[in-house]
């Protein structure tokens, strides 16, 4: 074998156990053999939409724009604030949720359902007032319900637009359905089951949605100073140009984040889909995130 074919296979690992490092932590290669390695009944099946989606490197970008949109709601993002950490510790959380979307999705029906219990558990501690003296409650079913149509929104746009293998119609609202599942063990009253009803909601939650200050200093924070080594500093810009692209336009406005002009936002979808495609190849022996 000569050196130009064996740096490509040592290439690949090390970018891909540096992006599995980062988004799984200390922890991620114990907690990935446990997931996926411990037998037993799981909540979905080996060919469920959940899987496809949730395994699939478009969650980088539907990830941050989850963040961005779910900041417009107040009372979200005053709990945010409040009690997340996100400031101290961002890779931390983001490793707390990767851990919980993968043992949900792919991990034993015990397993996800003590994950559930955890995450209800903390919700239960958090609750507070916002500075303009709104109530909070992060177990609100009602609030619960706007992070989690978000969150979906996001990861289905995200997949139908950088994934490897975009569903169609049925194998979405089938997604949408899976998500169900995982939102009312977490407390979500009759979440949506397909797109239909996701649209629906998404509309009926607009009008308790406005921008904060809390909510544009988030998106500063995660869009222009991410805690990352400087190597890392381009790919992640392209991840955050096409999160704030696949935002609605009212959202952009809200968060006060610049629109490119025509020609140049043209061309960030093109990136995105070239990153994505390189970090699923960097992943590819591990296949999945977690």
């Amino acid at each position: 074998m000569d050196a130009s074919t064996g740096g490509v296979p040592r290439l690949r690992e090390r970018l891909g156990s540096a992006v599995f490092a980062r988004v799984a932590g200390p922890e991620g290669p114990e907690n990935r053999a446990r997931i996926h390695g411990t037998p037993g009944p799981r909540w979905f099946g080996a060919h469920r939409p959940i899987r496809v989606v949730h395994g699939d490197a478009s969650m980088f970008i539907g990830g941050l724009r989850a963040l961005l949109l779910q900041s417009l709601h107040p009372l979200a993002m005053a709990a945010v604030e409040a009690h997340s950490g996100y400031r101290g510790d961002p890779w931390g959380r983001l490793q707390r949720t990767s851990t919980f979307l993968a043992v949900t999705t792919y991990g034993t029906a015990e397993h996800a359902q003590q994950a559930v219990e955890r995450v209800r558990a903390v919700h239960g501690r958090v609750h507070g007032t916002t500075p303009s003296g709104e109530p909070y409650d992060a177990a609100d079913p009602h609030l619960l319900g706007w992070v989690h149509v978000a969150e979906v929104d996001s990861f289905l746009l995200a997949h139908q637009r950088y994934g490897a293998e975009p569903l169609d119609a049925a194998g979405y609202d089938g997604y949408i359905a899976d998500t169900a599942r995982v939102a009312e063990a977490l407390g979500v009253t009759d979440p949506p089951r397909d797109r239909k009803e996701l649209a629906a909601e998404l509309a009926a939650y607009r009008g308790e949605l406005r921008p904060t200050e809390e909510a544009r200093e988030a998106a500063r924070f995660i869009l222009l100073h991410p805690p990352l080594p400087w190597a890392a500093r381009v790919p992640y810009a392209v991840l955050a140009a096409n999160a704030v692209a696949a935002l609605p336009r009212w959202a952009r406005a809200s968060l006060e984040l610049p629109r490119l002009p025509g020609i140049a936002e043209a061309g960030v979808t093109p990136t995105g889909r070239a990153l994505t495609a390189a970090i699923r190849w960097a992943m590819a022996p591990a296949r999945r995130p977690l």
